[in-house]
């Protein structure tokens, strides 16, 4: 093994052109920031006739939670057609570049899957590793053992008995390692030649290190673009929540007055007249309105929770009879099964109360013709600490397309709704530190409702 060393005596023609070739380089590497594009810069520009270093190159990143070399490109000889040449002949003022169809070629190549598929382990005693990675030096290897070490053993497969490895460091930090050699001509690689791949390297490691940070840059404004939207909106949609608010709150109060008038009407009219029917039709649209203006009024307000020791089967209890007018209007029929034992809740009694209402009214929306809902409370298996309560209809289930939307605010599927129910429920059951989930099963949909028990 070698290490890369000073090499004055050169002539100044020659040193030059190797300056010159370097310039050429760099203004390439600089040319761009997609670390894509750029790792197939470094490889070709090391392989291609342009230069005539050598006949084949890899690339491997280290992988600092693995602690291993990550193989990610390698590229051969035939698939380094002519670079294209950008801003003249003069190579100080020029760039090479690559276009897309080369860089496809190259990534399609047996060689650079296997490549890819490659894996080295950097905490292995291997001393080429150690003294390339860990002590940033250029070398080249000859030594015939090593292409049989554990540590790399894809090397046996390249039929190379003589390669040369420099790191890519930037900012004394390795980034990775590349990996050259001449697998058809056989031609040792010379001092000369270790010193420019010394010096390629280097400017190669800050060129992806630019990449990398500027990559980072550009994914951090783009977050920060998508928070500061994210905040417009939310600012935007508070403003016409508070609008909407204002809005209903002025409304209620000419409903109410319309609505009471037209009850009024309804006791002094007769009713096989057709005034009846109209002051009739006045009174149930303003008490949907009415409703649909406190659903309004609810959903905006910001909710104030008393917290006090509530007992479940006491509040299902009082929700079903608060809707045993529906129940029998529509012939359904409910089981109620609490369980064998007491479940206390911490958690605000009537908002809680509004939840199985809620849920109990929806399913007597669905079934107008009569059904069952079952109603069963049970300790789920994966938390001991929490109860379920599972609420179950028979009214035919929800459709697969809607039902993931169905607690989205404005979303329903009734008539006359107003899609805010199942919205307000899901903001209550979450400021309790529950959750409510849906799905179909058998003719009807199933509600579940985990909230967690009262510590002792």
């Amino acid at each position: 093994m070698t290490e890369s060393s000073q090499n004055p005596g050169l002539p100044v023609s020659h040193q030059l052109s190797e300056l010159t070739l370097l310039y050429q380089f760099s203004n390439t590497m600089l040319s761009t920031i997609s670390l894509n594009k750029l790792t197939h810069l470094i490889l070709t520009a090391l392989i291609t006739k342009h230069s005539g270093l050598f006949e084949r190159a890899m690339l491997f990143v280290c992988n600092d939670r693995s602690g291993t070399l990550q193989g990610m490109l390698g590229v051969v000889a035939e698939n380094c057609r002519q670079l294209d040449i950008v801003g003249g002949e003069n190579a100080l003022s020029s760039r090479w570049d690559i276009g897309e169809k080369m860089m496809l070629e190259q990534r399609s190549t047996p060689f650079c899957a296997e490549v890819r598929s490659s894996r080295i382990d950097i905490t292995h005693e291997c001393p080429v590793i150690q003294q390339v990675v860990v002590g940033q030096k250029t070398m080249i290897v000859t030594d015939k053992d090593c292409l049989h070490c554990p540590t790399c053993t894809f090397l046996n497969s390249l039929g190379a008995t003589t390669f040369a490895v420099a790191p890519l460091v930037a900012r004394d930090r390795t980034l990775g390692i590349i990996v050259v050699d001449n697998p058809v001509s056989n031609s040792q690689i010379d001092e000369e030649s270790l010193q420019f791949l010394h010096l390629f390297a280097n400017q190669a490691g800050m060129a992806m290190e630019n990449s990398i940070l500027y990559s980072r840059i550009d994914d951090a404004l783009s977050n920060l673009k998508d928070a500061k939207e994210r905040l417009v909106h939310g600012e935007r949609l508070a403003a016409i929540g508070e609008m909407a608010a204002n809005l209903a709150h002025e409304l209620k109060n000419p409903l109410v007055t319309i609505g009471g008038f037209a009850g009024r009407l309804l006791k002094v009219l007769p009713e096989d007249g057709k005034e009846f029917h109209f002051a009739d039709t006045i009174v149930k649209e303003a008490v949907r309105l009415e409703r649909m203006l406190a659903d309004i009024l609810a959903f905006s307000r910001k909710p104030t929770i008393c917290f006090a020791d509530c007992e479940l089967g006491t509040i299902l209890t009082d929700s079903i009879e608060s809707c045993a007018t529906s129940l029998e209007l529509h012939n359904i029929r409910y089981i109620l099964d609490n369980g064998s034992k007491s479940w206390n809740i911490l958690g605000d009694c009537y908002q809680l109360k509004q939840v199985f209402l809620n849920l109990i009214l929806n399913a007597c929306d669905v079934m107008p013709n009569g059904g069952t809902i079952n109603i069963s409370v049970s300790e789920p298996e994966l938390d001991k600490n929490s109860v379920a309560i599972c609420i179950a209809d028979t009214g035919g289930g929800i459709p697969e397309d809607m039902i993931h939307q169905i607690f989205n605010p404005f979303f329903t599927t009734k008539q006359h709704g107003t899609g805010l129910g199942l919205a307000i429920v899901n903001r209550i059951l979450q400021n309790h530190n529950g959750r409510i989930t849906v799905h179909n099963e058998h003719d009807g949909a199933v509600f579940m409702v985990t909230l967690p028990l009262a510590t002792n």
